[in-house]
């Protein structure tokens, strides 16, 4: 049995993040993953600019080496259709060129993404990275350290420090530190791969259509390399439940018979099964801490309410978990109080945007307002480009909240 005093169970994201950080501060960790590496992952594999500026942050290259790779693709921006199928087109970064400018935005399986990262980590010394071992429950020791067994209770570690970032089905996180399932901050989801989906953009922008007989709901169209496409369906839980929604019937409705859809999927090969999982949102504050231990990513509730965005979430609070894991162990400190501080840093970065996504996933209960905005953005190029600009500047987004924005929509304001 290994001691250690950092272990992180998961290598998605925030694990192999948390632990990057870790091992560029000179700190030991042990990093364990019941998955053998490359392994897929159900995502809508859409890669923000934040994630960008995080693999900045672990390494300056990494960026400029993701875009080399030719298992990602570029994007440089939105494409939302509104429910009375007006596209309003919101590129990432006003008057681009792909010519000369790095992009905003990439789109990468996360098979090939997690990937890339976990090459990051096999290159670490510090990083003691162990695949296919499946942990049970971790159980707490009375000096406060965490004993991990496998399945066949066979005993794997004792740490000093447990950094969980085991994913949207974490048990821990459900039964140790309480975070219920809530229909109401959870979402369900499906999706699909094809090939020969007519009419994607030709930078590669991502699409998200609000249906109206479909909200709160919506359905994504990402463009990925070699004439594929990720294609899937997102709902709140509480509305799949409150409406009776079968999403995979729907999901094949959609493609088949809606005007602004069914004649680009009407040649569409599927590739493999249509797959589901399921999103615990970051639209209720939750504690991500408490003795001995870190909740990261998924298994932490952040994903963005509105967007669905978790990847860049969970590599922000791998960092923060690697800067607190450091601090506890300088300290000695391994208290839930002393923890706490992981908290606060992780809401700091987080709160506000994801206040402001579940102010705007609210807006999909009023399809009218969404119809709204959008005939008045695809008239008024100062509202575009704010709009534009809300995906990439947190100031920007606060616009939403503030009387003077709707002053614009009404009047047509520069």
């Amino acid at each position: 049995m290994l001691e250690t005093d950092i272990c992180i169970l998961g290598a998605g994201p925030g694990g192999a993040t948390a632990a990057l950080h870790l091992a560029n501060a000179g700190q030991p960790c042990l990093l364990l993953d019941r998955a053998t590496f490359p392994r897929d992952k159900v995502c809508g594999d859409a890669l923000s600019g934040k994630v960008l500026v995080e693999l900045k942050r672990i390494d300056a290259t990494l960026p400029a080496r993701l875009e080399t790779l030719a298992t990602q693709i570029p994007s440089w921006g939105i494409d939302f259709y509104a429910p009375n199928g007006r596209k309003l087109t919101v590129p990432f970064k006003y008057n681009y060129n792909p010519a000369t400018d790095p992009a905003a935005g990439h789109i990468s399986k996360r098979i090939d993404f997690d990937n890339f990262l976990i090459e990051e980590v096999r290159q670490r010394p510090e990083i003691d990275f162990r695949e296919g071992v499946e942990v049970v429950q971790p159980e707490q020791q009375p000096d406060g350290r965490w004993l991990l067994k496998a399945a066949d209770g066979t005993p794997v570690a004792l740490a000093r420090l447990l950094l969980v970032a085991n994913g949207a089905q974490s048990g821990f996180a459900r039964q140790i530190a309480g975070h219920a399932l809530e229909p109401a901050h959870h979402c369900a989801g499906l999706r699909a791969y094809y090939r020969g989906v007519r009419g994607l953009h030709p930078d590669n922008f991502i699409e998200l259509h609000f249906i109206k007989d479909f909200l709160p709901g919506y359905l994504w169209v990402f463009p990925l390399p070699n004439g594929e496409a990720n294609v899937g369906v997102g709902m709140l839980t509480e509305a799949v439940s409150k409406k009776k929604v079968n999403l995979r019937e729907r999901l094949s409705e959609i493609l088949a018979t809606h005007p602004a859809l069914k004649d680009r999927f009407a040649e569409a090969e599927r590739l493999g099964p249509v797959r589901g999982f399921g999103l615990p949102l970051g639209s209720k504050r939750r504690v991500l801490s408490g003795p001995s231990y870190l909740l990261l990513g998924d298994a932490a509730s952040l994903i963005d309410p509105f967007t669905g965005e978790g990847i860049s979430h969970a590599m922000v609070s791998g960092r923060h978990a690697a800067d607190w894991a450091g601090r506890a162990l300088a300290a000695q400190n391994f208290a839930p109080a002393f923890l706490r501080g992981y908290d606060t840093a992780v809401y700091n970065r987080l709160g506000q945007e994801l206040r402001l996504s579940r102010a705007m996933q609210k807006l999909l209960d009023y399809p009218w307002l969404f119809n709204f905005v959008a005939n008045r953005a695809a008239r008024n190029p100062t509202l575009a480009e704010t709009l534009s600009m809300m995906f990439l500047d947190l100031d920007m987004r606060a616009r939403v909240r503030q009387p003077s924005f709707y002053l614009k929509l009404l009047f047509g304001g520069k």
